[in-house]
């Protein structure tokens, strides 16, 4: 069988496999967020956080939650990572140095699992699993919970209750995260992932030189990495390593994975606001960018100039050997796609164009589909945005689900625009400016320029993902890459939160002859259009300086 047709029989199956699970999921997420009944555990920690689940909650109550519920995620996380050394089955590691251990709470709170650091080699068992992997849950059940308190905005009427957010984090978990990720474990472990709370190994090679193997529960943390977008591996190389992505059969599964909520959620968002169809034209402007993507860096990546290129096939350096060209492309699109970060080959290694297309999956805000959550709340701002300029073409008030988009409305979807790619360019602007940017840079050139612009996006998209030829572990790099995630993930969900409290008060407009069908193709090509423009507007003099330049030159 040929590389190209095994790509394409790979992503269809993918595909399949994805509008298999997008109906039963999505139906079941939605009457997860919608049910008034509470399960036994959930009831037992409803009293244990002294919550009550039945309390409606005005946005700035919810935004609360949020907001003190991370910081605490952020404050337990640092203290764990600084007092490692006196915890149990530590495996002898020192504790993480303040600027790093900043760094990695910020970065698992927020979802975005930015890693400077080797885990095999700075982290014992208690932080993978008590730290880490619990904050994958937490982080990503947050991300859904905002998105539901967008939904039901929309949903609602001459009220301002978004419903409850304990209640909204507890069932996310519990009902939906938890269940998936036992199934995906034990699907990784039958594979041959690992799971255990061994000693390190040392081992002498075949060459005689020294080698240290390290254990740990694997299976059970790239489950709810990939589930819920996270994208934080056990192991340095992430899913190009073995323990973590044995086969060809888990290296699909786990892109299956982490696509799987992100593309179910707009049947959620259809189900709740009572249009199946408005799910439908949400969940195709998910697919239309995210195949583009794909058949653009697969594409590129085997027509990659140069004679070694050509015999090889296709532009195999820094590509996971064991899979090929295609899945490689795959994966790095679907990672950067959503909020997930994690790899199975380096990005720093892709030619200069599909290192510029997995760049742009990022600078689109993430939404195609997007990160648990965050995808769904993030183009639901960008409809926002669209029906707003189709409302100025034909002199309209603009109307979303039957609710007016007016100058408030606006502002706070403005503003939630301006934010990711303001601490994006900032960043880049300020290290490149320092000679501590130029110092982390592996290449020199647009190639280089491109390794700090991606370290920033990533950052501020809360993805995590990086050219690993940065070197960012340094207390500059720490701090201000921290700042970026911190920011960009929370000031965000203001205005996402502000957004939904403002369309709940209203009360519904008639649909009339006049009003734009936002079910309709012609508004998933608008919004398709509008996405693609806002980001080129945003982010084509950077994409000039780094990727372009260098694929141009190439």
């Amino acid at each position: 069988m040929s590389p190209v047709l095994a790509d394409v029989l790979q992503v269809t199956a993918l595909i399949g496999a994805l509008a298999l699970v997008h109906r039963p999921l999505g139906d079941y997420m939605a009457a997860v967020y919608s049910s008034k009944k509470h399960l036994r555990v959930e009831k037992w920690i409803y009293r244990t956080v002294g919550a009550n689940p039945d309390a409606e909650m005005r946005w700035p109550t919810y935004l609360r939650g949020v907001l003190i519920f991370s910081a605490v995620g952020v404050l337990f996380l640092y203290v764990l990572q600084r007092v490692q050394d006196k915890l149990p089955l530590s495996l002898g590691f020192k504790p993480i140095t303040p600027d790093q251990a900043f760094n990695t709470a910020v970065s698992f709170i927020s979802n975005t699992n930015w890693q400077s650091y080797s885990g095999e080699q700075a982290m014992g068992h208690v932080v993978q699993t008590a730290g880490l992997a619990v904050q994958n849950f937490i982080s990503a059940a947050v991300g859904i919970a905002v998105a539901v308190a967008l939904v039901r905005g929309f949903a609602r009427s001459r009220t301002g209750d978004l419903g409850n957010f304990w209640a909204d984090l507890v069932r996310g978990i519990v009902r939906i995260l938890i269940p998936l990720c036992i199934v995906a474990a034990i699907i990784l472990v039958a594979c041959g992932a690992i799971q255990n709370f061994g000693d390190i190994h040392h081992i002498t090679t075949l060459a005689g030189d020294k080698q240290a193997i390290s254990p740990g529960a694997v299976a059970s943390q790239e489950a709810i990495k990939e589930v819920g977008t996270n994208g934080g591996g056990y192991f340095n190389a992430n899913s190009a390593h073995p323990f973590e992505n044995p086969t060809g059969f888990t290296n699909l599964l786990e892109i299956f994975l982490l696509l799987m909520i992100p593309f179910s959620l707009p049947r959620t968002f259809g189900r709740m606001v009572g249009s199946i169809k408005q799910g439908y034209a949400i969940v195709a402007t998910m697919a239309i960018i995210w195949f583009a993507a794909v058949v653009a860096v697969t594409w590129l990546e085997y027509a990659h100039p140069g004679t070694a290129s050509h015999l090889a096939g296709g532009a195999m350096e820094g590509k996971e050997q064991r899979f090929g060209e295609g899945p490689s492309s795959l994966f790095s699109v679907s990672t950067t796609m959503t909020s997930t970060g994690s790899v199975d080959s380096f990005h720093d290694s892709f030619s200069g164009l599909s290192g510029g297309v997995l760049l742009l999956g990022m600078m689109l805000g993430e939404v195609a589909p997007g990160g648990v959550g965050s995808g769904l709340y993030g183009i639901l701002i960008m409809a926002i945005i669209a029906v707003f300029i189709a409302g100025l073409m034909v002199g309209r008030t603009p109307e979303y689900l039957g609710k007016k988009i007016g100058s408030r409305e606006i502002k706070f979807a403005a503003c939630y625009i301006l934010i990711t790619p303001a601490l994006a360019l900032i960043g880049t602007a300020v290290a490149m400016a320092l000679p501590d940017g130029k110092e982390a840079m592996t290449n020199v050139g647009a190639h280089g320029f491109s390794e700090v612009l991606y370290a920033y996006t990533s950052a501020s998209n809360n993805n995590g993902s990086a050219f690993a030829g940065f070197a960012a572990n340094t207390p500059f790099f720490n701090t201000t890459l921290g700042l970026c995630m911190l920011l960009g993930r929370f000031l965000p969900m203001v205005f996402v939160l502000a957004l939904a409290g403002s369309l709940a008060e209203q009360q519904p407009v008639p649909q009339t002859a006049g009003t734009l069908r936002t079910e309709k193709p012609l508004f998933t090509g608008l919004l398709v259009g509008t996405l693609l423009i806002v980001t080129a507007l945003t982010y084509f003099p950077a994409l000039a300086l780094g990727p372009l330049a260098e694929g141009l030159a190439s």
